[in-house]
């Protein structure tokens, strides 16, 4: 089999068909815990939406460019008005327009390690960064944090860009700590792409400061929720002037009609969501914990608590060798050399149902029984 070593770090996890294709195995037999995905088939309400738009020739047809059926299917689940929805091809497409909206207003904070894709948006612009050190220790407990005081101090930079919970670390931030952030920044951009997978996540959201906070821009993603990656549906939730801006800076038609579709189906159908969103916040809980106790009980590595779908590791020395070698057995880890902060030290892990994670341990066992660190 061909090696995994790559000649540098991706800078996203899900990397499937390269990986596959480096070593030599089926796609269908891999195991990806570097992408965080339900490990779940997408809601019935969502596949079944996706065929009859097919048949009804969303396909050949140009998607609805006022997006008009998913914007109100958005609001009305989060209550708050249709002109403060503006649904995205994925938050990735997103966070390039609010990067271009920060680089207008000067330095960005960025708290580190982080999500290496708020960098890749303000680049686009030539915006100037600024990269906060988060403590890489805190407590393991089921409760919300305080957003770190030591992070709030050293930085006076007009825009601030943060996740909740937060990526790679899996820390949830409590919105009393967060909303104190809207007097000091002229621009605050939170990412809640993992928050309705956290057990009690949404009473830490921001969502519903936004109408009267014109300088906060909170972000989502369907794909984590959904496990619909390929079809690239996120939204944004702002001020109408900045929502109506972006909408003058983007393409024609930035939604596709398939996404269109399935997004406002699955939205609309709010009884449905929610029980999604508690069958989906129960496997969180369940082998969240699971994950992390048979963990622990393995020489050199030392799992960090988690409250979202996902937890990071530490070794005692380099895990690059570690991640390659249950590569080989086809199972995939996040290296995590693309988190500044973290270093080739550190793995994260996405959670998968029982079987999977009973894979990556037996995976994880086999390697540090052939290579043990040191």
């Amino acid at each position: 089999m061909a090696s995994a070593v790559s000649s540098g770090p991706p800078p996203h996890g899900g990397n499937l068909i390269q990986e596959a294709e480096q070593l030599d195995w089926p796609i269908h037999r891999l195991l990806d815990a570097s992408a965080s995905l339900v490990p779940f088939q997408p809601p019935r309400q969502l596949r079944q939406a996706l065929a009859q738009a097919i048949r009804g020739g969303a396909l050949r047809d140009y998607p609805d460019r006022r997006q008009a059926g998913f914007r109100k299917a958005i609001a009305a689940w989060h209550g708050v008005g249709l002109e403060l929805v503006l649904p995205g091809n994925g938050a990735a497409e997103l966070f390039t327009w609010a990067a271009r909206d920060a680089a207008a207003l000067g330095v960005s904070g960025l708290p580190q390690p982080g999500f290496a894709d708020y960098a890749r948006a303000l680049r686009c612009w030539d915006a100037p960064q600024e990269h906060l050190p988060l403590p890489l220790q805190w407590p393991d407990c089921v409760a919300p944090q305080s957003f770190p005081a030591s992070l709030i101090a050293t930085t006076s930079s007009p825009v601030l860009w943060i996740t909740n919970p937060h990526n790679p670390t899996g820390q949830l931030w409590s919105r009393a700590s967060l909303e104190p952030l809207l007097k000091r920044h002229a621009l605050l951009i939170c990412d809640e792409a993992f928050l309705p997978l956290v057990p009690g996540g949404e009473a830490q959201s921001l969502l519903s400061l936004v109408a009267d906070h014109p300088n906060l821009v909170v972000v989502r993603s369907l794909t984590k929720l959904l496990a619909v990656a390929g079809l690239r549906l996120g939204y944004a939730i702002a001020s109408p002037e900045r929502l109506q801006r972006w909408s003058t800076w983007r393409d024609p038609w930035p939604v596709n009609g398939l996404a269109l579709a399935a997004g406002t189906a699955v939205m609309a159908d709010q009884v449905g969501l929610a029980r999604w969103q508690q069958r989906v916040q129960g496997w969180v809980r369940s082998e969240g914990r699971w994950l992390q106790e048979q963990l622990r009980q393995l020489p050199g590595l030392a799992p960090r608590p988690s409250q979202a779908n996902y937890l990071i590791v530490e070794g005692c020395a380099s895990l690059l060798a570690l991640r390659d070698g249950v590569a080989r057995r086809g199972v995939l880890l996040r290296d995590c050399r693309s988190f500044e902060g973290l270093g080739e030290n550190w793995l994260r892990i996405g959670f998968q149902n029982r079987r999977g994670n009973r894979r990556i341990i037996r995976a994880l066992r086999q390697e540090l029984d052939l290579r043990p660190l040191v």
